[in-house]
């Protein structure tokens, strides 16, 4: 009804979701309830009170206090772990450096250092200071890298959730790192895959960037990062692709690397240079990009010319026996490195080892072992011959050329430093600055005849034989000189009983033979006892140096990765022996080669030589070892048996400098040869290529007696035990007398004398034909008296060499004659040559 108080029904729907009004008491009864369940309930949810889907939804302060929560422990975490993440050590592997090895400097050099001859290391990295490139190469690494790299904070949030996206999305690896993360996980921790990993990095990141500069981040960046060829870090980097120091890169040079960073194996240019040039494109347009490259100057450049890969193995063949002598010197005290520091020290070595010299003795001998060396006629040795060249600065001791074996898969052991083989005759000086030392001069005289038996000697019961020269092995009454000349064992056998065998091993070692001579062994003057053929190149290099003995050494100085210097050697040495003991030892060895063993092929050098020849027992090694006064050089050659460690002899091949077949190998054929065929070429060199000559004869000791005469100081001019020599003497007439008894009569006037041997129809051998000045000529006191001795009437031409029937020791033949004096003698055998 219209004007009715009644209220309207309301409708339906309203009716069916309200509830209906109670009566007071039982409102007040539900709402207690309700209020107590409430008061119960942790966690309203779904929430009470609301029906349908507004009890699901949370309400708005609900969401706001969780997000701000989650915010504010997510925020927490990050700061603890911000606060937890330390900087750690940087990886051991960035810190490595190569060691580099050089050869000696050329005159002149302004970098004091030669080629370089090898290095040592785990990774092929030299580090460089950011400071010292060009700002572009920095540049150009980071428009490849990171462009934003100057700017951002270590990380890019954006990056990093589409990388993410994209890996857990399509399982693909996609990188969302920046520059500095990059070094971050080089630098600390090599590499990182998994998601907590790349976390700390990203941490780390942030953390380094707030602390580190950018040039330093980018220094450590540019010095860890691997660009390809073996190569870590830009300066081996550019050395590798452009032969030249990261400081001289161009902007096109320093494009190329950053380009090839993220695949440096397959894009380098010498394998896909399309895809390396595209990539060069990239970084130059971003560097234009970045307002680093003009636009005028990008449109002007050219893909720069790159070297191809050089992959070296400096480990094997000659050289790399000369590496590990380096090794071995520096793992040595002083310096003591151990292997890890060598590998990762980045060490400067500079060697005593002149390349010019070396690549000399290198080339010589692998041309005597295939037969091509001028003179040889395609004779080759046994493939089981063994040779060593080794030669030192006898004024600084230093190692200038050495070529041990080689190192292939043959053979790998350094025959020159390592090998121990027997040093034959080439000991004899050794007993003869002993004898000099005791009172002992050249002009005291022995007998030179063989055989000979010495109650020392094997308690008299062994023969001591000469190797037949010429003579067949009787030379009469001798001088010392003649003696070393001729290589005479029956002089040298007794020399060694008088002055003791003990002195000659002293003797030795002061030298420098490294090696134990027996001091009990009477017959260790004919070389019985092993030594390394380097160290007869050292020892004989003492002599050279007027008695002042220098160590033998390759490495001459060793710089640290800084530039300060770490070691130097000292070449100051010690005075080992008298200057005068010296120079008369020098003069009897130059009348080796004068006209004794050596005379064959070492003579015709034509310059000053002093050396000595060396055969041992049934020939298993042979030598010559010589020298001038600024370079000692060692020759040896041995042979290995079948099981390639015995030694058996030395098989005989070839013919001489006469034409005749070689039937021993003496020290007076193949060695001399070799030694002449590489000091010929040395002598070529403008360090060698002045002739020298050796002090003058010094005359110490006393007059020649059966009992030597002491003096207490060799270096002091020995004692006139006779009335001064008149000022002129008259030469006595001794022609038709034997050599032994002219020098005797000569040597008696006060003359010195020089021997040449010449062929003769009518005069005997062994007899003086002719005599220059002639006799009865007034002369100064010491004047030099030359006497021509026959050596028999002049083989036909159309008549064969004669020969000898075979012996247990080899005596005199055609062969036998180029090779020296030797024979077998005593316990251990005997020696000569």
């Amino acid at each position: 009804m219209a004007g009715s108080n009644r209220r309207a029904t309301p409708p339906r729907s309203r009716r069916g979701t309200r509830a209906r009004p109670a009566s007071r008491a039982t409102a007040g009864t539900a709402a207690a309830s309700a209020g107590t369940a409430r008061k119960r309930r942790f966690f309203d949810y779904p929430r009470s009170g609301y029906h349908g889907l507004h009890r699901w939804l949370p309400s708005w302060r609900f969401v706001l206090g969780t997000f701000l929560t989650f915010f504010f422990l997510c925020l927490g975490g990050a700061v603890a772990a911000y606060n937890s993440v330390k900087v750690p050590d940087a990886n051991d592997e960035n810190k490595a450096q190569t060691t580099t090895v050089y050869y000696a400097a050329d005159p002149g050099d302004p970098d004091g250092k030669g080629e370089v001859m090898g290095t040592f290391s785990m990774q092929n990295r030299k580090l460089v200071g950011y400071d010292t490139l060009p700002p572009y190469v920095g540049q150009a690494v980071a428009a490849a890298e990171d462009k934003t790299f100057f700017t951002n904070s270590g990380v890019d949030p954006v990056g990093m959730a589409r990388a993410l996206y994209i890996n857990i999305t399509q399982g693909k690896k996609q990188g969302g790192s920046t520059l500095t993360q990059q070094y971050v996980e080089r630098y600390y921790f090599s590499t990182t895959t998994d998601y907590v990993g790349k976390a700390r990095e990203a941490i780390l990141a942030v953390k380094l960037g707030r602390e580190l500069d950018k040039e330093q981040i980018l220094e450590r960046y540019l010095n860890t990062i691997y660009f390809g060829r073996n190569t870590y870090g830009i300066q081996t980097a550019a050395q590798a692709y452009f032969h030249k120091d990261a400081a001289a890169l161009t902007v096109e040079e320093s494009a190329l690397l950053a380009g090839i960073i993220p695949s440096p194996n397959k894009w380098d240019p010498a394998v896909a240079p399309d895809k390396a040039e595209a990539r060069w494109n990239i970084v130059l347009d971003a560097m234009v990009e970045m307002g680093w490259v003009k636009q005028a100057d990008r449109a002007a450049m050219v893909f720069p010319q790159w070297f191809p890969y050089e992959r070296t193995n400096d480990k094997v063949g000659p050289n790399g026996l000369l590496l590990q002598m380096v090794r071995d010197e520096l793992q040595q005290k002083p310096l003591a490195l151990s292997d890890e520091k060598i590998d990762r020290g980045g060490y400067q070595v500079y060697t005593t080892i002149q390349k010019p010299l070396q690549d000399q003795a290198v080339a010589t001998a692998t041309a005597f072992r295939t037969g091509t060396l001028e003179g040889m006629d395609g004779a080759t040795p046994n493939a089981r011959t063994k040779i060593s060249i080794s030669s030192v600065d006898p004024l600084t001791g230093g190692i200038v050329a050495l070529y041990g074996g080689p190192n292939d898969e043959t053979d790998q052991i350094n025959r020159a430093a390592w090998d121990k083989i027997q040093g034959g005759s080439t000991f004899k000086p050794f007993t003869l600055i002993g004898a000099l030392e005791d009172g002992i001069s050249l002009t005291t005289r022995y007998d030179g005849q063989s055989p000979q038996r010495f109650p020392e000697w094997e308690g008299g019961t062994k023969d001591v034989k000469n190797f037949g020269l010429g003579k067949g092995g009787q030379f009469g009454n001798i001088d010392l000189v003649d003696a070393t000349a001729d290589s005479v064992n029956t002089v040298y056998a007794q020399l060694n009983i008088e002055i003791g065998a003990a002195k000659t091993a002293e003797v030795a070692e002061r030298a420098g033979i490294s090696t134990t001579i027996d001091p009990a062994n009477v017959s260790n003057v004919l070389g019985t006892d092993i030594v390394h053929p380097l160290d007869m190149a050292s020892a004989y290099a003492t002599i050279a140096n007027q008695g002042r003995h220098i160590p033998a050494h390759i490495v001459a100085k060793v710089d640290n990765w800084d530039g300060s210097t770490a070691f130097t050697f000292d070449t100051g040495g010690e005075q080992a022996f008298a200057s005068d003991v010296m120079a008369d030892t020098a003069f009897a060895m130059q009348q080796v080669v004068e006209k004794g063993s050596g005379k064959d092929w070492v003579k015709p050098l034509g310059r000053p030589i002093a050396g000595k020849t060396g055969t041992t027992q049934e020939n298993k090694a042979s030598w010559f070892v010589g020298f001038t006064p600024n370079i000692a050089t060692a020759v040896s050659m041995s042979q290995v048996g079948e099981d390639g460690k015995s030694q058996e002899t030395i098989q005989a091949f070839g013919k001489d400098k006469r034409g005749r077949t070689i039937e021993y190998i003496t020290g007076g054929t193949w060695p001399s040869f070799l030694w002449a065929a590489y000091m010929g070429q040395a002598f070529t060199l403008p360090q060698y290529a002045d002739v020298l000559e050796f002090p003058a004869r010094a005359n110490v000791g006393g007059k020649p007696t059966p009992t030597p005469t002491v003096s207490e100081s060799p270096t002091e001019a020995p004692v006139e035990e006779a009335p001064p020599a008149p000022a002129n003497v008259s030469v006595p007439n001794v022609e038709g007398k034997l050599e032994a008894d002219a020098t005797a009569t000569l040597d008696a006037a006060g003359l010195t004398i020089a021997v040449v041997n010449e062929s003769s129809d009518t005069v005997t051998t062994g007899r003086v034909i002719r005599m220059e000045p002639k006799a009865g000529a007034e002369v100064p006191a010491g004047t030099a008296i030359t006497i021509v001795v026959s050596t028999g009437p002049k083989p036909q031409p159309t008549q064969p060499p004669a020969t000898q029937p075979p012996a247990p020791q080899p005596t005199a033949t055609a062969g036998a004659g180029a090779g020296g004096a030797g024979a077998g003698a005593g316990a251990g055998g005997g020696n000569g040559g």
